[in-house]
């Protein structure tokens, strides 16, 4: 009887020490992790175009949420240009509102730790629906003030070498309207297309003509469990991290480097993407 109680005792501790150990982990210190993941998509028709071009994909910064204060900022830039990227694109909410565990940063401060981010073919971002909760023309200003372009509902045309291809921002699927056709149809017919966008939920409506989809705000769920996998996850459809194909169109949502609601995470470490495209 002894010996058992002494068993039971040694085996709560160690639980105990356990639950604190993920708890320092989740709280504490995978949050603060900025991680590069390198990543290949394969198109089954890729266009010269897009054959092997080095896209930087960031999103949900949430500056001024945990972890993410001006030196994080700087950090995160200087992890971006360390991998020399061809093309770098934003995916939405920079900002985060005040509460219990973050407190609002500054767009024009947001923007101006951003402008050090460079790439040959530009630097374009869309807004996420926290940005357009506070101010979301005020982040937009701030951000082409410093070089970097916002495409809500619009187009640009990325020059390569002597061939192009467009980019398309659509609007964020909770704050915005998205005026996908419209949009859309400022390309070229035939010409190569990507689509910005912060929530991955518009996927479905994106015609064929898209090469690939780019997209946010999931977080990744922020917390994935083993066996029990991702509990929350802000996506309709369940489109939680990674590549994803759907009908033969193509999708990759990045979990973001800043938290939301409540500041943790767990197997789902904060990420800079770097994805090459590939025939």
């Amino acid at each position: 009887m002894i010996r058992h109680k002494r068993y039971l005792k040694i085996s709560l501790g160690g639980l105990f020490l356990i639950l604190v150990g993920l708890g320092v982990w989740a709280f504490l210190i995978e949050p603060n992790r900025l991680v590069v993941n390198q990543q290949a998509i394969q198109l089954e028709s890729c266009p010269a175009a897009l054959d092997g071009v080095r896209i930087a994909v960031i999103s949900d910064i949430h500056a001024g949420s945990p972890f993410i204060d001006e030196n994080k900022l700087q950090r995160i830039v200087a992890t971006v240009n360390q991998q020399q990227p061809e093309l770098i694109v934003i995916l939405g909410d920079f900002v985060v509102r005040t509460t219990w565990h973050g407190k609002h940063m500054e767009p024009e401060v947001i923007a101006n730790n951003l402008q050090g981010l460079h790439a040959r073919l530009g630097v374009y971002a869309v807004l996420g629906n926290h940005d357009w909760w506070g101010d979301g023309r005020r982040m937009w200003r701030a951000l082409e003030a410093v070089g970097i372009r916002v495409l809500e509902n619009d187009v640009a045309v990325v020059r390569r070498q002597d061939q192009e291809f467009w980019l398309a921002g659509l609007g964020d699927a909770w704050t915005r309207p998205q005026k996908i056709t419209s949009t859309l149809s400022e390309v070229p017919a035939g010409k190569p297309l990507i689509a910005l966008t912060h929530n991955p939920d518009i996927f479905p409506r994106i015609p064929a003509s898209v090469a690939l989809t780019l997209a946010g705000h999931t977080h990744g769920g922020q917390v994935n469990f083993p066996i029990l996998g991702r509990l929350v996850l802000p996506s309709e459809y369940r489109y939680a991290a990674g590549h994803i194909q759907e009908s033969g169109h193509h999708l990759f949502v990045t979990t973001g480097i800043g938290t939301s609601i409540f500041p943790v995470r767990f197997r789902v470490p904060p990420e800079v993407v770097i994805l090459t495209i590939k025939r």
